[in-house]
């Protein structure tokens, strides 16, 4: 099972950055923030190390860090609504077809588990 994530701090720190315009600093805090969420949105550790080592790219990385976060959500978010709405009509295959299409596609570990798990809920005919 994938950790908790602490996206709620990244994403207060995009709303200052990305959104504000605030000038990113990279503090011991800022650095261990991104470089532990870029881990949770499946961002090689190398990548995110070499990211760190100037405010543009860092600026960089936090963007594609809150990118795959939002992106993933909606992903799943959608294909659960979806499926959802294919049970109720009775099409338990199409429900479980929803989450397949997410896990062949989806890289964030806490998006792909949520799948993972909706389909073996299915599976288990507790969905």
């Amino acid at each position: 099972m994938t950790e908790e994530t602490d996206w709620d701090e990244l994403r207060a720190l995009a709303r200052q950055v990305l959104d504000r315009d605030a000038p990113l600093e990279i503090t011991d805090e800022t650095r261990a923030l991104l470089t532990r969420t870029a881990q949770q949105v499946a961002i090689r550790p190398q990548d995110a190390e070499d990211a760190l080592r100037s405010a543009s790219t860092a600026t960089t990385l936090l963007r594609e860090i809150r990118q795959r976060i939002r992106d993933g959500g909606i992903r799943y978010g959608d294909a659960l609504h979806r499926a959802y709405r294919l049970r109720d009509k009775g099409d338990l295959d199409g429900a479980r077809q929803q989450m397949r299409d997410v896990l062949s596609v989806e890289v964030v570990p806490f998006y792909r588990e949520r799948a993972e798990m909706a389909l073996e809920d299915m599976d288990a005919g507790a969905f």
